[in-house]
């Protein structure tokens, strides 16, 4: 087999595979020789089949299949013997010519094939030692666990039929269908919905027009959309919702005790305490990481410059664009709405996806040479927690993760990284400063993502929101015109 090297242009390489006929055509000798003795062919005892005729009956199928196990494995090999490591799936190229294939397929042609692909650069680390980092660290007020807990309670507080007019605070049982132009709209429409007035949880107007109704009242409210409503057929347009009343209740009172505790699920108020602390805790803790990681990324950023492989970089960017495509049309704005063009927002993301993949390759490279390793048993965590995000599609998700390339490396990755800064942050200068909650959840720009050298979008508007996706963020949901009612919140925000 020869092995030339057409293309070593920066990052991008091309190798030239020739497998010569003879070689062919001896390796699948073999393969017939060893099917003798196992193949039963009609006129013929049992390992007597003369190799012409186990040729000419299985020949060709035996060398397809010489041709796809040299496709499947020669590529690791000849990049391993190179000392290349390529920064994605080399693409291989062979000839489209039917005659040209059937002559190779007899034997008669060598088998050539072109493999493209871009290696990874090689990256001299250099020392960490001189990276400073401010942890921002925010101490619990025992305030703060109760209006957690009160708005729990709250949201958990029983109501009680009353006689006479919904007041500010009442829960209204109602049914209700939305028109425009006296025409009913999607999603307007709902049966004994539930809605405590001033909770706005509907659109401005719709709450404040129930106060004073009664059960049996049958009334025609009037409001507006807002203009930057998520439906663009509903945005800023006038609608009116036939109200029929089934109930009106009082809220009862709201006492934080025990029994609420056990109302929750949880033996006592104490513990109900412990519990509530410690998930604020987790959320701050959150926000402090993601602040920490930010100014570590920041840090090594300015240390690295180097030739990123364009197609990981393409790759990324795809993947940052769709997002935001998604984002604007769910919120029916456009790049003029954001204060930019759609061209200025291409480079501009473009320089994130390069910031990103240059910065996945040092931390893959730090990971590398400190012994990071992901366990099975995490990867299993990662799995379930993927599973539980789609329930009843639990098969599909498994069948996918097994027979899906690369699809594990999703899993993975985000685990070795957050690994990675965990040993960054044992290897270089950590001070930690007491912050009010108020100064660590300070709004920055696209904070908490990982941001180009310049900065993403003009404003952090829904499009900016892509930033934050690598890391699973999500912007506050719109309120809805005729909202389900919500569940009953268990836990503290």
């Amino acid at each position: 087999m020869q092995v030339i090297e057409t293309l070593a242009e920066g990052l991008k390489r091309e190798i030239k595979v020739v497998v010569p006929a003879k070689d062919m055509e001896q390796r699948m000798n073999e393969r017939l020789a060893e099917a003798k003795d196992k193949v039963r062919i009609n006129g013929f005892r049992p390992g007597k089949v003369p190799m012409s005729h186990l040729k000419k009956v299985y020949g060709k199928s035996i060398m397809a299949e010489l041709v796809n196990e040299i496709i499947r494995e020669k590529p690791s090999a000849i990049l391993s013997e190179r000392g290349e490591k390529s920064a994605t799936q080399p693409e291989v190229t062979m000839t489209e010519d039917e005659a040209e294939a059937d002559k190779i397929l007899n034997a008669e042609a060598d088998f050539e094939f072109t493999l493209s692909y871009e290696v990874i650069p090689p990256i001299e680390l250099k020392p960490v030692s001189g990276l400073k980092v401010v942890r921002e660290v925010v101490d619990i007020e025992e305030g703060e666990v109760e209006d957690q807990i009160r708005k729990i309670a709250e949201s958990a507080r029983s109501y009680e039929t009353k006689k006479g007019k919904a007041a500010d605070g009442d829960r209204v049982t109602m049914d209700y269908v939305g028109k425009v132009d006296g025409v009913a709209f999607d999603g307007g429409t709902d049966t004994d919905a539930e809605l405590v007035l001033g909770s706005n949880r509907f659109i401005p107007g719709f709450e404040d027009q129930l106060v004073g109704v009664k059960a049996g009242d049958e009334k025609v409210i009037t409001v507006t959309f807002p203009e930057d409503y998520p439906a663009k057929n509903l945005a800023g347009k006038e609608a009116t919702f036939d109200i029929t009343v089934k109930d009106v209740a009082a809220p009862g009172e709201v006492e934080l005790n025990d029994e609420l505790a056990t109302k929750l699920g949880i033996e006592s108020l104490d513990r109900l305490k412990e519990v509530v602390r410690g998930q604020i805790e987790s959320q701050f803790g959150s926000v402090t990481r993601q602040k920490v990681k930010r100014q570590i990324l920041d840090q090594l950023d300015e240390m690295y410059k180097f030739e990123t492989p364009a197609r990981l970089v393409e790759a990324e960017f795809e993947n940052i664009w769709r997002q935001i495509n998604t984002d604007l049309a769910q919120s029916g704005k456009t790049f003029e709405d954001e204060d930019t063009t759609e061209e200025k927002a291409r480079d501009e993301y473009r320089t994130l996806a390069e910031r990103r993949v240059r910065l996945g390759l040092v931390l893959s490279e730090i990971g590398e040479k400190a012994g990071v390793e992901v366990t099975e048993e995490e990867m299993q965590r990662a799995l379930y927690a993927q599973l539980q995000q789609f329930p009843g599609q639990e098969k599909q998700i498994l069948d996918f993760f097994r027979k899906t390339p690369g699809a594990s490396a999703s899993l993975r990755a985000p685990i070795f990284e957050e690994k990675v800064v965990d040993h960054l942050l044992g290897e270089i200068d950590v001070t930690d400063k007491k912050v009010s909650k108020e100064e660590l959840l300070a709004d920055d720009e696209a904070e908490g993502a990982e941001k180009p050298a310049k900065k993403a979008a003009p404003k952090k508007k829904a499009a900016a929101k892509a930033e934050d996706a690598a890391e699973g963020e999500e912007a506050a949901p719109k309120k809805k015109a005729a909202p389900k009612k919500k569940a009953a919140e268990g836990d503290a925000e």
